[in-house]
């Protein structure tokens, strides 16, 4: 942890000579009356109550579960009985602790078997350099600049991944209307699209020159069938294709079942071959994403399974260009029109082969394809980029913490105040003071 390589006016000592883990204690959830006060287990503020354990600022360090975690509390607070707490300082900013701790690799130092948890010997055992008082106090002021320009930062990172959606569903909304080849068709003229809808009066336009039809005229519709649950097995050459498998643009193995290898003669009208798109047909639709997938290249020819949906088309750029239409505002509003009311919503596949569908000339569905093909990839660039850029983010938290308890970003403040340093400013006086005022709380505690 770079305690070597620390100045040489740091002491060298073990984190149990400097701090005191204290056990947090037991305080229910029905028991907490949400007033005033955090309440912090392992992993953070789990609630608020009336009054608090701990009457002063203080850290709170994961005991169990999420063991290791540092937080902060500024106020006085309670620590459940998952965690420990600090709350003595003898005159050191608790910022700076605070930092320490989460420099410290606590979160390493599990070796229980059941319960993940951190032993409170080991952590007292860690070594550390401890910088005279004064220096704590600049490194815990330059810690607090730095790492709010980094949480900054990550902050601005993670807002892009939520851009770059609404930029992908804004291309697939000028898709699916018109708008993004608009020029390369060279007309302008849109008419309104009855989709028949009976829960929304939303109005939707088409190009004119698109051909308005049903899904079922488009391309050929076939729902599952409902195999008996005796058909199934665990293992087997030929994959039954049920809903569980049909996920947000992927497909799953969940639980994977088989049919027997003859099924594929018997029932040929419903094989899935490698690439076919398909559709689940119970709560086929979720926080406004349709699911819809393609059947892996990599697996075998399987069976569609009742609920399940899949698509023939006359060539591959048809169904390209439908994979995009399927999750278009115009074909989930129709998804939405026709789910049936109940706890495990469904689609009807007598009502799916009745959408309405908007259908551009081949060429242009061509032409749509490319163009979104090089938006999303474009999206997806930035989109790595940003996740390269948020580890490298998460790594320089680390790395600017390592500097700092190596002395590093106070080198230049420690030439110019050799005097706080030294005497009765140097660490070594600060950690004879520490350990006389424990002893004396040790002292009275036993005397009371």
């Amino acid at each position: 942890m770079g305690v070597s390589s620390a100045p040489c006016s740091w002491r060298i000592t073990t984190l149990g000579s400097v701090v005191e883990l204290t056990y947090g204690k037991s305080l229910p959830a029905k028991v907490r009356d949400g007033e005033l006060f955090p309440v912090f287990g392992s992993n953070g503020e789990v609630g608020k109550h009336s009054s608090p354990l701990v009457k002063t600022p203080g850290l709170i360090i994961g005991r169990k579960g999420s063991f290791g975690e540092v937080h902060i509390s500024e106020n006085p607070f309670f620590p459940i009985d998952t965690t420990y707490y600090v709350d003595k300082f003898y005159g050191q900013p608790i910022r700076y602790w605070f930092y320490q701790l989460r420099y410290l690799p606590l979160n390493q130092l599990n070796r229980a078997t059941a319960i993940p948890g951190l032993n409170r010997e080991d952590a007292y055992s860690q070594e550390i350099a401890l910088p005279p008082l004064a220096e704590q106090k600049v490194i815990a002021d330059k810690l607090d600049t730095l790492l709010a320009q980094v949480e900054n930062t990550k902050a601005r990172l993670e807002r892009i991944p939520q851009i770059l959606k609404r930029f992908r569903q804004s291309v697939l909304a000028a898709a699916v209307s018109g708008r993004l080849t608009e020029e390369w068709r060279g007309k302008s003229e849109y008419k309104s699209l009855d989709l028949g809808l009976e829960k929304s009066g939303e109005v939707i336009f088409c190009p004119e020159d698109w051909q308005m039809t049903t899904l079922t005229e488009a391309c050929k519709v076939i729902s599952g069938n409902a195999f008996k649950s005796n058909e199934f097995t665990d293992v087997g050459a030929t994959p039954a294709i049920k809903i569980s498998n049909v996920q947000y643009g992927s497909f799953e193995k969940k639980n994977q079942q088989y049919l027997p290898r003859e099924y594929l003669t018997t029932y040929k009208r419903f094989e899935v071959l490698p690439g076919d798109l398909l559709m689940a047909l119970t709560r086929p639709i979720t926080n406004d994403t349709l699911k819809v997938c393609r059947y892996p290249i990599s697996e075998a020819v399987g069976l569609l399974n009742q609920r399940v949906a899949k698509f023939v088309f006359h060539n591959e750029r048809q169904k390209e260009f439908f994979e995009l239409l399927f999750q278009s505002n115009y074909f989930k509003l129709q998804v939405y029109d026709k789910l049936s009311e109940t706890l495990q919503p469904n689609l009807s596949p007598v009502n799916l082969k009745k959408f309405i569908i908007s259908l551009p000339s081949g060429n242009e569905q061509t032409e749509i394809v490319r163009r979104v093909d090089q938006l999303f990839a474009h999206a997806d660039r930035i989109e790595q980029q940003v996740n390269s850029a948020l580890t490298r983010v998460n790594n320089l938290t680390q790395s600017i913490l390592a500097k700092a308890f190596r002395g590093e970003l106070t080198k230049q403040w420690r030439k110019d105040n050799p005097d706080l340093i030294s005497g009765e400013n140097s660490a070594e006086a600060l950690l004879k003071s520490i350990k006389a005022e424990r002893a004396r709380s040790a002292s009275m505690k036993r005397r009371s």
